[in-house]
């Protein structure tokens, strides 16, 4: 799950080299800590939060497949 949302991420982001994802896996529950650079957080957050809720939309779909709750938090550096 987390090649996919690093693919998705890097696939928006100008830098990819700046793009880290750190997962976090609980009993029923995966937190996924995003970091991309300053210049690139207005593109994968998107206007109004559109673009993070999609990539956050489909992230719990494929969670929902392994029966587990997907969580993910765009970090500043």
């Amino acid at each position: 799950m987390k090649q996919i949302l690093e693919t998705i991420i890097k696939s928006i982001v100008e830098n990819e080299d700046a793009v880290s994802i750190n997962e976090k896996e609980e009993a029923d529950k995966i937190i996924f800590e995003v970091k991309v650079e300053e210049s690139d957080m207005g593109r994968v957050i998107g206007k109004q939060g559109k673009v993070a809720n999609s990539i956050r939309t489909v992230m719990k779909a494929l969670g929902s497949r392994e029966k587990k709750k997907v969580s993910i938090e765009f970090l500043d550096d």
